[in-house]
């Protein structure tokens, strides 16, 4: 009998809904004619493990949109242009390296040096 058959908690954050994109407000991520707007490949690929992540309920999208917001809100304070899709997109980034690294996923300093790493590769090297 599992955790949840017998009235425990689970180890996996519950899942709150599934992928629910705002269409405005701070969390709504950038589109163009309904069609959300990548500019490189990094951008893509954190939306990607976000979703995979959320589909498999390993973060709570919820939790992950309290993040995002914080992330824009602060963005917004220091001058960055949210508005944007790299602007918008880093703030995606920053707020899912918070929640892995809260909910134990992935620590901080394990996420820091491999986004370094993928962000020194040379234009065209990103496979």
């Amino acid at each position: 009998m599992s955790d949840q058959a017998d009235g425990g908690s689970s180890h996996r954050p519950s899942n709150d809904g599934a992928l629910a994109l705002a269409l405005d407000g701070p969390t709504a991520p950038p589109r163009v004619n309904g069609e959300l707007v990548f500019d490189t490949p990094w951008q893509s690929r954190a939306f990607a493990v976000t979703a995979a992540l959320a589909d498999r309920e390993l973060l709570s999208w919820s939790v992950f949109q309290e993040a995002l917001i914080a992330q824009v809100a602060a963005a917004d304070r220091s001058g960055v242009d949210t508005g944007t899709p790299n602007g918008y997109w880093g703030c995606w980034l920053d707020a899912l390296g918070t929640v892995t690294d809260t909910t134990g996923l992935v620590a901080t300093s394990h996420w820091s040096a491999r986004c370094e790493e993928l962000a020194d590769r040379l234009p065209g090297h990103d496979h």
